[in-house]
């Protein structure tokens, strides 16, 4: 029996952790049935704890999208520009609107007690979940401050290698940065659990093309962009055209 093999990867950074975690994905020769989307996948266990997540450099050139797709993804997480399409009926949710009401009490918790264990913000709802065909991938998120550093734990019960982690992980960690400065604390540990960590056959040329890549990186910058010299001027620089871009959805 081909069980579902457990990874642990450990890096600085976060792309260092990341093509990591590809290459383990890639290396598994066992492919299973989904099911659900009438496909096949790669598919492994994975955890990656990323040592130093806002060390550069912090960007990988592995992943779908450039500066704009990141940071609207990043607005969507932390500041929910896409909420409205919930109260429209157009989705189910997003994981702002699952979240936010809970972020006061991360902040509330950890100034009471900073050694608090009970620091969880709860993603999954039962039941829309339960009834959903498209039920959300991030389950839950745990913050710990030890040694006056903010660590940040989470769970995906299913990952996307390929078209999903890179982003999940970035604004998941820009998330825990606000955390860490609201509280007065310094960045700890990201670590990123994903139960079913995946790529679908469609995308398996994509997995193998990332990993040749990786393979043939003389230094991280042949696969690594700076997030503060570079990136992060570029996703500010986009941020009218996002706000337009959601302007033109709120008004359809």
């Amino acid at each position: 029996m081909n069980a579902v093999k457990e990874y642990l990867v450990e890096g600085k950074t976060l792309p260092e952790t990341y093509h990591k975690a590809l290459m383990a994905l890639e290396s598994n020769e066992n492919i299973y049935p989904c099911d659900d989307w009438d496909t096949t996948q790669k598919e492994i266990s994975m955890t990656m704890c990323v040592l130093e997540p806002l060390a550069e450099p912090m960007i990988s050139k592995l992943f779908i999208g450039g500066p704009e797709e990141l940071e609207q993804y990043r607005q969507e997480m932390l500041d929910g520009i896409l909420d409205f399409e919930v109260e429209k009926g157009n989705w189910a949710y997003t994981y702002h609107q699952r979240m936010e009401k809970q972020f006061p009490f991360i902040i509330s918790e950890l100034n009471r007690n900073p050694s608090s264990r009970r620091a969880v913000i709860v993603v999954r709802d039962w039941e829309v979940d339960s009834e959903s065909e498209d039920p959300a991938c991030l389950q839950h998120i745990q913050y710990f401050i030890r040694d006056n550093q903010l660590h940040c734990k989470v769970l995906f019960r299913s990952n996307d290698a390929c078209k999903a982690t890179f982003m999940n992980a970035f604004a998941l960690i820009m998330l825990q940065k606000r955390f860490a400065d609201a509280l007065g604390v310094d960045m700890g540990t990201y670590t990123h659990r994903a139960s079913s960590f995946h790529c679908y056959e469609k995308d398996f040329d994509m997995l193998q093309g990332y990993v040749k890549r990786i393979g043939k990186a003389e230094d991280e910058y042949d696969i690594c962009f700076d997030y503060e010299d570079g990136w992060k001027e570029d996703m500010e620089f986009a941020q009218p055209m996002i706000a337009k871009k959601v302007e033109e959805l709120r008004n359809r």
